[in-house]
């Protein structure tokens, strides 16, 4: 069985935000890969919602009583969460476009979106580079203009954990 790999630390972003996510709801961790985020938000005492094509990657985390785990390939079939509403999203390391207005519209009123991925620019550093993969300048900005007020947004060039281009934002949905 596949376990959790613990060496890989929260994005500072979200530890950043999370806060901010009221706790009386649940936080939905979209793409959430071996679930670097969930012990966080746990341990907040949030009750987590965690989505992955692959939920094997997430080890013990998955059998937590505060956790519930949904397999499902965001990219091919339909929405795996209708109707239902979150205090708090997080996204990091993942784009796929045509999940931007599900996102805006799971969120309960005052529900926080913590978003992290790549940007153009990143091919320079490696993996993804794949134009489909990258988001444009701007393009949180504009994804959530008039829906959701932004608290934070960077669109800049990191080296930790290592060297990438991304776009960052929080957003409280109004």
């Amino acid at each position: 069985m596949n376990t959790c790999d613990h060496t890989i630390p929260p994005s500072d972003w979200v530890k950043r935000f999370v806060p901010m996510i009221p706790m009386q709801g649940k936080v939905l961790d979209l793409a959430c890969g071996t679930g670097r985020h969930v012990r966080l938000l746990t341990d907040m005492g949030a009750e987590v919602v965690v989505v992955d094509r692959d939920i094997s990657l997430l080890g013990d985390l998955a059998r937590l009583t505060a956790v519930e785990a949904i397999q499902a390939d965001l990219e091919i079939g339909k929405w795996p969460l209708p109707d239902r509403l979150f205090a708090g999203i997080v996204v990091t390391n993942y784009l796929h476009r045509p999940l931007f207005p599900l996102l805006l519209s799971s969120l309960i009123s005052g529900g926080v979106l913590i978003y992290e991925t790549f940007s153009q620019g990143n091919e320079k550093f490696g993996k993804p580079s794949n134009p489909d993969f990258l988001l444009h300048p701007g393009e949180l900005l504009k994804i959530v203009e008039r829906q959701a007020r932004v608290l934070a947004y960077e669109d800049l060039v990191v080296n930790e954990p290592k060297p990438a281009a991304v776009q960052r934002i929080c957003v409280v949905r109004s």
